[in-house]
């Protein structure tokens, strides 16, 4: 192995998924910048499946580590021709549960997986003192929707949480009555446009989460995003031990320094998977497949995006934690969540 690593990937800088795509890009060029002992190979696979299958090839062969994309969707195809073709890729895009767990030996998963996306979310709500009311779990289309409302829903049991599943072609009704809260897992567009619909409401929710406000981007989707509650795999001034790369302050500012202004979770969470394979590459003294898995498996760590642990029988990542957020005074600020087991 060289001590210059050749990091490579394919992201969305163009397309439906564009601007989370090219805050990754921006993110991987920070953390090079800082590194220092690394080059960044980015191609566009123009947020497209097919397009996708075309570059992610070439790619592979001209670097020593290779990352995936953004987004659940086109992970899930770039997790099927690494297998395919005997590779591994670090996975710091698609938080599917199926996408975390479908290649064992495969995919090296960075993010929290979409079952456990709202556990902030439920531990706020269940450590509040406002009593007790219905939390409605909205899925939007697609697999990640569901998973994310699939896991909201069971972990509200579990927190002692009354939830009531509702699809988003169905909701919000004219009226509901009583005291209600709102989680609505889907598309970027799509949340906006329940969360700007439930709050026109004669009875709004009192409590509105969505996984879209966990952007910056929201304040331009809704008239209003004051109060609103998002949920992200990273925001800045979480508060997260560093024990590997740069700390948050200096990725930020480096980050800054680009003209990208302030960076959103997409751009630390491809960061941190270039991170955590760099790291893994120099432990295991090589770039091959079964070194990097066998030292990714073996890792517990923390870097600027969180913690790391992956289950070392699928890869699927258990060390990491979403953040809660609220807007407040047009700006999304993190919300600590107290500990608590569930009931």
């Amino acid at each position: 192995m060289t001590d210059r690593l050749r990091i490579g990937a394919c992201l969305s800088l163009t397309g439906r998924f564009a601007q989370f795509g090219r805050q990754a890009a921006a993110g991987l060029e920070a953390w090079r910048s800082l590194e220092g002992t690394a080059d960044v190979i980015v191609a566009d696979d123009r947020s497209d499946r097919r397009t996708l299958e075309a570059v992610l090839p070439g790619v592979a062969a001209r670097c020593d580590i290779l990352l995936g994309p953004y987004s659940t969707i086109l992970m899930r195809t770039a997790g099927r021709i690494a297998a395919d073709s005997g590779q591994l890729i670090w996975n710091h895009g698609g938080s599917g549960d199926d996408v975390e767990q479908a290649h064992a030996g495969h995919v090296v998963s960075i993010l929290t997986p979409t079952s456990r996306y709202a556990e902030p979310l439920l531990r706020y709500i269940a450590t509040s003192n406002q009593g007790p009311r219905d939390l409605y779990v909205v899925e939007g289309p697609g697999s990640f929707g569901r998973q994310v409302a699939d896991g909201a829903v069971m972990m509200a049991h579990q927190f002692g949480v009354r939830a009531v599943r509702a699809e988003a072609g169905d909701f919000p009704p004219a009226r509901l009555p009583g005291e209600w809260d709102l989680f609505s897992a889907g598309v970027f567009e799509r949340d906006a446009e329940l969360v700007a619909k439930s709050l026109r409401m004669p009875n709004p929710p009192r409590r509105v989460c969505t996984v879209a406000a966990g952007v910056r981007e929201f304040a331009q989707a809704v008239d209003d995003p004051e109060g609103v509650f998002g949920l992200a795999q990273w925001f800045p001034g979480s508060g997260h031990e560093v024990l590997l790369g740069p700390r948050e302050g200096k990725f930020l500012s480096t980050y800054a320094a680009s003209g990208s202004g302030l960076p959103d979770y997409p751009a630390a969470q491809a960061a941190a998977g270039a991170i955590i394979a760099a790291n893994c590459a120099r432990l295991a003294g090589s770039t091959d497949r079964g070194g990097l898995w066998a030292a990714a498996a073996d890792l517990e760590t923390s870097t600027l995006f969180g913690g790391f642990k992956i289950e070392p029988q699928t890869g699927a990542q258990v060390g990491h934690q979403t953040v809660l957020v609220r807007w407040t005074d047009g700006n999304p600020a993190p919300v600590s969540t107290p500990a608590r087991a569930p009931s």
